[in-house]
């Protein structure tokens, strides 16, 4: 087990050459690799760099790089201009598509008793070690998993093997891993890198991938008010200690604890990314920490036109809309839809204020009656464009033009806001 490229600080500003430097430095300690799989994140993790990483990969590797399968989980398919928006000109010819519900196998079991241990009771059945097809059953001598360590709502700190197992997995584990983890409690996890899903996905790997070529290439990104996302680490490895080194960066530069709970937070979600509440709703995931009892977010989502990313999924959510905890775990109990759909049930824990706060969302497409059916308030894009004045100010604290303080974030998708006293706030 080995850690082949690591490079990193607070400080450091990465880039093209970096990423050459370490597929290079990679591939020399491999000297007998001919055919490559590539596991890049999707359009929505487009902060993660890996639209220049895979140029990079493509220019070390040649002809040898001879499958790209973006680690879509559930998403849909990217379209044409999503692959642009990430990829550019990268050769379409070399893209495959990871379809969860149908070409995935298992690769074995971690046993109850473990998921038991570590969700302390809360969940108790074995958990399916799922990946496409292309990993069990090609023959590739090397497979590159790319992407970016960031707090994440399922797995506390994203990337590493959850590219694969969850990027690349079936309904079954991505059902699974995302029902206890919400079980569990996503304030519980957020931010963190030992949480009881990555020791299940860590006791999958040692159980199931030691054999397999995997190779990770991490990111660790921060969003900087003058240059956008900034490169601060990369680091590329084939076991656990490649995702702690990250994850210790992204702790450090992506995990942000306010003095002071905002009772108005406003966030601003990129369109060209968010488009459903799937995964717009990072914007509720990542701020809930900081947000006073009582408060209001107001998320602004010009491109969201719908909840779910698939037709069925979409429905699930109109159906039962985003309750809290108990209700959902009630529903579950009640309605066999629900239950065999278990990351739905997931996302509408995830999405829910559990009656603390206020959520106003102001979508691009979805109506009012529609924000309202799923237990939203509704408010108009364009008028929250107007009175945040969102397009000439920074992160941080903010006035709006009747004088009401807010605090603002351009990019929840890249990091946690945490107010000091939170009780889960570290």
């Amino acid at each position: 087990m080995t850690i082949y490229y690591s490079k990193g600080s607070q400080a450091s500003v990465l880039g093209m050459e970096d990423y050459v430097e370490a597929i290079s430095t990679t591939l020399q300690q491999r000297p007998s690799v001919k055919k490559v799989l590539a596991v890049p994140p999707d359009h929505t993790r487009l902060d993660s760099q890996a639209g220049p990483i895979m140029h990079a990969v493509l220019q070390v590797l040649g002809d040898r790089l001879t499958d790209v399968m973006p680690a879509l989980g559930t998403h849909s398919a990217m379209t044409e201009e999503e692959l642009t928006k990430i990829f550019g000109d990268f050769p379409r010819d070399l893209i495959r598509v990871h379809r969860y519900r149908t070409e995935v196998d298992t690769l074995g079991y971690v046993d109850s008793d473990f998921v038991r241990t570590v969700t302390e009771g809360v969940y108790d059945r074995p958990w399916p070690a799922q990946v496409n097809q292309m990993i069990s059953r090609g023959d590739h001598d090397l497979i590159l998993s790319v992407g970016q360590v960031v707090p994440h709502e399922v797995i506390g700190m994203a990337n590493y093997n959850k590219n694969i197992f969850v990027g690349t997995g079936g309904s079954d584990g991505i059902d699974g891993s995302h029902y206890l983890s919400a079980l569990y409690g996503m304030e519980r996890v957020m931010g963190r890198c030992d949480t009881p899903l990555r020791r299940i996905l860590n006791r999958a790997s040692d159980l199931f991938l030691t054999h397999r070529p995997v190779v990770y290439v991490l990111t660790v990104v921060e969003s900087t008010p003058d240059q956008g996302p900034v490169v601060r680490g990369l680091y590329v490895g084939d076991d656990h200690s490649v995702f702690d080194e990250a994850g210790a960066l992204a702790a450090k530069v992506n995990c942000f604890r306010l003095p002071e709970a905002p009772k108005k937070m406003v966030v601003w979600m990129d369109p060209s990314k968010y488009k459903k509440t799937w995964v717009a709703n990072k914007a509720i995931y990542r701020t809930r920490m900081a947000i006073a009892d009582g408060g209001t977010l107001v998320v602004i989502a010009p491109g969201v036109e719908k909840f779910g990313e698939h037709a069925d999924v979409d429905a699930l959510i109109r159906r039962y809309g985003y309750r809290t905890t108990p209700e959902v775990i009630d529903m579950v109990a009640k309605n066999s839809d629900l239950a065999g759909n278990l990351s739905v049930a997931a996302h509408l824990i995830h999405g829910s204020t559990e009656n603390r706060f206020q959520v106003q969302y102001c979508p691009g497409k979805l109506t009012p009656a529609e924000i309202a059916s799923v237990n939203y308030s509704f408010g108009d894009y364009q008028s929250a464009l107007s009175e945040y004045r969102v397009e000439g100010i920074q992160d941080g604290w903010n006035t709006s033009r009747t004088g009401e303080a807010f605090y603002f974030i351009r990019n929840p998708g890249l990091g946690l806001w945490m107010h000091q006293d939170h009780p889960h706030a570290f």
